[in-house]
């Protein structure tokens, strides 16, 4: 963990959690690809509004970055790479852009969960994520939904 402010926050949690001092260490990200949406998002889950996060399964694949797996720890950080809290993830499902359902987007808890509002701000950025990689989103590409629970922060 290259992150002295994640590593930090790490063993702080780890000081009052003994039994994960054997577990993987977390990955550090923050949300989105621009620092609004990244700050507001971070100060969801610190509300405990935010749960989950989707994920382009062509873009995890495109950066070599493995899918999520459950009981694994990711410490989130703001825009500016400031640890803010650490989740652990509870669950983790493929589904076709075309079947995410309003049940789902409550648990990412952005914009009063309207599905229609996910569906559009989600389709912009895996645009732009999908467009690095001179890839184009469609409906059936497959979402990583994954659901979290925040442990620390």
């Amino acid at each position: 963990m290259d992150n002295a402010s994640a590593r930090n926050m790490w063993g702080d949690y780890l000081d009052k959690h003994l039994e994960d001092a054997f577990v993987e260490s977390p990955k550090t990200i923050h949300f989105s690809d621009n620092e609004i949406d990244a700050n507001k998002c971070v100060d969801l889950v610190l509300k405990g509004i935010k749960k989950a996060t989707s994920s382009s399964l062509i873009g995890l694949q495109s950066r070599n970055e493995p899918l999520p797996k459950i009981g694994e720890f990711t410490v989130i950080t703001d825009w500016n790479k400031n640890a803010k809290c650490i989740v652990k993830t509870t669950g983790v499902k493929l589904k076709p852009f075309f079947s995410i359902d309003a049940n789902y987007v409550e648990k990412e808890g952005e914009r009063d969960n309207f599905l229609e509002y996910w569906k559009k701000t989600n389709w912009d950025y895996y645009t732009r994520e999908l467009s690095k990689y001179k890839k184009t989103p469609k409906e059936s590409m497959i979402i990583v939904c994954q659901e979290f629970e925040k442990v620390y922060g």
